[in-house]
């Protein structure tokens, strides 16, 4: 019997070469997308290392500023107390 009973159909052997291809390719595309989306996330990750590094400045600041406004009413206040 005939490999390729079907005149058809191809030859199993390039139906084989077809799905291999297939899968290399497939599997190829995968590595790419997992590359790309690894580093994206990297990056991702980073700028909200930043945002966080950046928040906790600002709160720093926020405080001093507090302090500074607790120095200056109190300076104040005893600058009104002593009128």
């Amino acid at each position: 019997m005939p490999d390729n009973a079907d005149p058809k159909r191809p030859p199993i052997d390039e139906r084989l070469a077809a799905i291999k291809q297939t899968l290399e390719l497939t599997a190829a595309m995968h590595l790419d997308n997992d590359r790309e989306f690894r580093e994206r996330f990297a990056q991702i990750d980073r700028r909200f290392a930043q945002m966080a590094k950046l928040q906790e400045q600002d709160g720093e600041h926020i405080r001093a500023l507090a302090r500074i406004a607790e120095i200056h009413e109190r300076r104040l206040s005893g600058l009104e107390d002593q009128q």
